[in-house]
């Protein structure tokens, strides 16, 4: 059966995407910039970023390559040496945009206020995520634009404060950009925009795989306390990641809520645990989960993950129609078969940089994104998956969205000698959720 090559373009892809700026045809993202039309103090867009981790420094350095005129003028950790390891790789990048003063080299959990009382235009926040929602509250509140790292939140009551913030956010005309990058794609915008308007007819089904080995671990140090080790550890305590489903699979479910036009499902009933992360340096979080999501039209989603040493790795997206069937492996195929046979053949962009490309071109243009709502409904449905998995039990959307669980301390209690209890690992049938 022969495919047929696309001869989508681009411009459609982000007309068309639901991450698209509104009622707004963007040019390709080499032409976003350096139109100095946004309404600052100063010629600059000036940038603050809010944790200093791998991702942080990746974000900074490609808001930056965003346009000449945005400058990086202020930074915050917990850890001094991470912010000061992102410092230095960000000046070798680009060190005439690098403008951070070390009066604005902020250290602490509250580092993130003084961030915000510095004058920034914008904010970057790569925080761990059990962060998020109270610097995306404070950073709205502050009147800044941000782009913020998936999740969102690690617990609905997160959740319900994303979607507060969400909305005073746009009463603001504010930019809010999520880390979803997947959305950001040229090969998935053309393959969903041929979902989403029928090309395979009404979906019955979506099965997502996301499908790793292990990520990194530091040894403990022995003049770190038990909060210092949890914090240098975080992606392996629920509390601060919210398990590896929420953290790093949240990507699949975001595509599965993608493909099914956002519609949110009524119901979730999964299983997981831990088969291989047995050992305490994992902390309390599982190693596999499998979740069936049902619709309100009946259609099911299917979300399986895993993160297992030496196991294989896969991540793709099946998306099962009246029609036909798009199958969609990121970065390397898209691919359509049924009734309309079509393949993605084009050139490929890099997400992460289209991201910033977007963002910063809306500011320039007095234009506004605000990815709020959906960002947190795609972290909710991590979260939501976790609870069914942990619990043993089939919760609907309210139940899940109206827990008033929080997995960790409460914000004013952060500190390094906190004797925050050794986490439970969870215990179907037993884990109480709701």
């Amino acid at each position: 059966m022969k495919i047929k090559k696309t001869s989508y373009n681009r411009r459609e892809f982000v007309k068309k995407s639901s991450y698209a700026v509104a009622g707004t045809s963007l040019i390709h993202p080499a032409s976003y910039a350096y139109t100095n039309t946004f309404n600052t103090s100063s010629n600059h867009l000036k940038v603050g970023l809010i944790g200093c981790g791998g991702r942080g420094t990746g974000a900074a350095a490609q808001a930056m390559s965003a346009g000449k005129d945005i400058k990086l003028t202020a930074m915050a950790d917990v850890f001094e040496d991470r912010l000061e390891s992102s410092y230095s790789e960000l000046l070798k990048i680009s060190s005439n945009q690098v403008k951070v003063e070390k009066k604005n080299k902020f250290i602490g959990f509250d580092a993130y206020q003084k961030v915000l009382a510095s004058d920034v235009d914008v904010i970057i926040l790569t925080t761990p995520p059990a962060f998020r929602p109270a610097q995306f509250k404070a950073a709205i509140e502050a009147g800044k634009h941000v782009f913020c790292e998936k999740p969102m939140a690690v617990d609905a009551p997160g959740v319900r404060s994303i979607l507060e913030s969400a909305k005073k956010a746009k009463a603001k005309n504010l930019n809010v950009v999520a880390g979803f990058t997947y959305r950001f794609g040229w090969g998935n915008r053309a393959i969903f925009d041929k979902i989403n308007t029928g090309a395979i007819g009404n979906i019955r089904s979506v099965t997502t795989f996301r499908y790793g080995g292990e990520l990194w671990y530091k040894e403990r140090q022995p003049n770190w306390t038990d909060m210092t080790y949890q914090m240098r550890n975080w992606y392996y305590y629920n509390w601060l990641s919210g398990d590896f489903i929420v953290e790093q699979a949240v990507h699949s479910l975001d595509l599965m809520s993608w493909a099914m036009g956002d519609v949110i499902p009524v119901s979730a009933v999964g299983t997981g645990g831990r088969q291989k992360r047995t050992d305490p340096k994992y902390g309390n979080i599982y190693d596999h989960f499998s979740v069936e999501f049902t619709y309100p039209n009946g259609a099911k989603g299917y979300h399986f993950t895993r993160q297992q040493a030496d196991t294989d790795t896969r991540n793709s997206v099946d998306v099962f129609g009246t029609r036909g069937i798009a199958e969609i492996h990121p970065g390397r195929k898209y691919e359509i078969r049924g009734e309309e046979n079509w393949a993605y053949n084009e050139e490929e962009n890099n997400m992460y940089q289209t991201q910033h490309d977007e963002l910063f071109h809306a500011i320039h243009k007095g234009e506004t994104i605000n990815h709020g709502e959906q960002m947190a409904h795609s972290s909710m449905l991590a979260i939501w998956a976790r609870m069914a998995a942990y619990s043993g039990k089939d919760i609907s959307w309210d139940e899940a969205l109206s827990s008033n669980i929080s997995l960790g301390p409460d914000n004013d209690a952060y500190d390094w000698n906190l004797k925050w209890p050794s986490p439970s690992i969870a215990v179907p049938g037993k884990t109480k959720v709701l």
